[in-house]
């Protein structure tokens, strides 16, 4: 038995992991959907995914509960876990909650002048650009991810900042989609185009132009949106509310 860098232990290859400590499970179970190994929709058995990592079905039940709640995971009555499903419904209700509320939360960011934000953010855009050169998807969400937390975390809103953080493993599942299909569809998500979007965003809070990035964050949610919705053949704005129309 060889001890792992993580405090888990590998036996005949697998790991073995103390059921108090399920982090490592979620982890690779939010990778495996991240990179659409586990595609929308799919079952999630526990036995399955347990035997798979070596690990008990408890940790690993633990880890889906926690996914549910972020957004990746539903629990269908009857027929157990499944990987969150990418629908026009879907996709609308995110962008719906993100309009309401990222652009106003991104402006009272700005307005507070963190610096120290704004460089993490900028190093998180460096690290994302050698996450496309390798071709890791998953990283490339969670940077994603971290990107807009960075841009509205100094709100100084608790609560503003809570419902947003819980809105970012449901918006990285639909960039993935996104992103698979762009290679067949100009208007499908391609990241270089959330990337140039990206660094406006950014410039506009280092120049302390708070009504500018409210802006540009409020148009590159609606892109996002319709190049998404475009993704899965489905209507723009089909779902959409009037305040994200």
């Amino acid at each position: 038995m060889a001890s792992g860098s993580n405090g888990g232990d590998f036996v005949n290859g697998k790991l073995a992991l103390p059921q108090s400590r399920i982090e490592l499970v979620l982890e690779s179970i939010r990778q495996s959907i991240l990179t659409n190994e586990f595609a929308p929709g799919a079952p999630l058995v526990e036995a399955e995914l347990a035997e798979r990592m070596g690990v008990s079905k408890t940790p690993v039940r633990e880890a889906l509960k926690i996914l549910s709640n972020t957004g990746l995971v539903q629990f269908v009555p009857y027929k157990g876990a499944r990987v969150q499903k990418v629908d026009a419904e879907f996709i609308s209700a995110v962008c719906d909650l993100r309009l309401v509320m990222e652009p106003e939360a991104v402006r009272r960011s700005v307005e507070a002048q963190s610096r120290s934000s704004l460089e993490q953010a900028r190093r998180v855009l460096d690290e994302a650009r050698q996450a496309v050169a390798a071709g890791d998807r998953a990283k490339l969400s969670i940077l994603n991810r971290q990107f807009h937390s960075l841009l509205y975390q100094d709100c100084g809103n608790h609560l503003m900042r809570d419902v947003l953080d819980n809105l970012r493993d449901r918006t990285a599942l639909i960039s993935v989609i996104g992103w698979q299909t762009a290679e067949n569809s100009e208007s499908a998500p391609s990241y270089e185009i959330e990337w140039g979007e990206h660094m406006a965003m950014l410039d506009a809070a280092y120049e302390a132009n708070a009504e500018l990035a409210r802006s540009l964050v409020e148009g590159h949610i609606r892109r996002f949106c319709e190049r998404s919705l475009h993704s899965v053949s489905l209507p723009l704005g089909a779902t959409l509310s009037p305040a994200a129309s």
